[in-house]
């Protein structure tokens, strides 16, 4: 493999992409996809934390709560009332101030300060809304936090919303068509062309042509993932983490399209393999939206392995250390396909040789 082969098959697709509607498709893809599941059931993330408030006394929180930047605060007149929007998710977090709360802090004492959480919420909003009253509780009485934040979840704390459960879907076809469709088909309408013929009767090899094809699904399938995940403000904090998973799964799903586009010797052959094979790809994302299914069968599916933990960190908060093993096992699917695509390249390249 000649690496100056290679890097000139990947400038040949860069050059070629914008003729290409797969790839226009492809970018549209994340756009798409985001404002259908927006339209259909707001956005995929609350853009704020909302919060809500009971203030019996006219407190100094009421009104800074009411300025901060990038929380939506409004003030409900009951405590009865702010449980039960709270419940209901009309709100990630509810605040009741007691009347004399103020007078209490600044006078030294430890007054009890209520703060519900919806079980719906997701945990790095929870977070967020927490640090954020503590801090407003320091505006009023000093540097240290002179309270002590009882926190009650209201609702069912497992229960996910039918939103937050489509985001693997929006993760995989955003991958999926860069990554796998794109390159299994450009190696067989090369092929149905004879373009493929006349590349390797060069001193180009099928190694050169692949790894140059696979770096560009890989490249254009990462960022594609990073943009759908941006649009929906799923990073959780940790895009370092979000963007080096969707690289694995785009890795993972570019040697499945490259085994596809050797194996497949036309157009039909090709879509009538994606049609069969879809489900098995798509099945970790049925998973996700039925979670009272039984949860160990996606984990028999190559994509479980990194559409899970994407949903895992971006839902549960859960750190890197926590979907490691996963991410381990996606990297090995990832070995264990790079033999199956080069005995499929060495058949295909033998084929190709008869042919000429």
């Amino acid at each position: 493999m000649s690496l100056q082969r290679s890097w000139y098959v990947f400038g040949r697709e860069l050059k070629l992409s914008p003729r290409s509607p797969l790839v226009f498709f492809a970018i549209a893809m994340p756009f798409l996809i985001t404002f259908l599941i927006s339209s259909v059931f707001g956005s995929l993330f609350d853009v704020n934390p909302r919060l809500g408030v009971v203030d019996e006394g006219d407190s100094a929180i009421t009104a800074a709560a009411q300025q901060l930047d990038g929380v939506d605060t409004t003030v409900v007149p009951d405590a009865g009332t702010l449980k039960a929007r709270v419940e209901a998710h009309d709100f990630d977090a509810g605040l009741v101030l007691p009347a004399g709360f103020d007078t209490a802090v600044r006078s030294g004492e430890t007054p009890d300060l209520q703060f519900y959480i919806s079980g719906e919420s997701l945990a790095s909003t929870r977070v967020i809304l927490a640090v954020t009253t503590i801090d407003l509780v320091r505006g009023v009485a000093g540097d240290q936090p002179p309270v002590t934040v009882v926190v009650t979840p209201v609702g069912d704390e497992d229960f996910v919303p039918i939103s937050d459960r489509l985001l693997p879907t929006m993760v995989i076809y955003a991958v999926m068509i860069a990554a796998l469709f794109l390159p299994a088909a450009s190696l067989v309408d090369e092929r149905e062309k004879r373009t493929l013929d006349a590349v390797l009767v060069t001193p180009a090899t099928i190694t050169d042509v692949l790894v140059g094809k696979g770096t560009f699904a890989v490249i254009l399938a990462t960022i594609m993932g990073v943009v759908t995940l941006a649009l929906n403000n799923a990073f959780a904090g940790q895009p370092g983490t979000m963007t080096l998973i969707l690289f694995i799964g785009s890795v993972m799903l570019m040697l499945m399209g490259l085994a596809l586009g050797l194996w497949a010797k036309d157009v039909t052959t090709l879509y009538t393999a994606i049609k069969a094979g879809g489900i098995v790809i798509f099945l970790p994302v049925l998973f996700t939206l039925f979670p009272g299914l039984p949860q160990w069968i996606p984990k028999f599916v190559p994509t479980y392995y990194f559409l899970q933990p994407i949903y895992d960190i971006a839902i549960h908060g859960d750190t890197f250390a926590d979907v490691l093993p996963e991410v381990l096992i996606a990297v090995a699917i990832c070995i264990a396909l790079v033999p199956l695509v080069a005995w499929v390249a060495k058949r295909s390249e033998h084929e190709l040789a008869i042919t000429v």
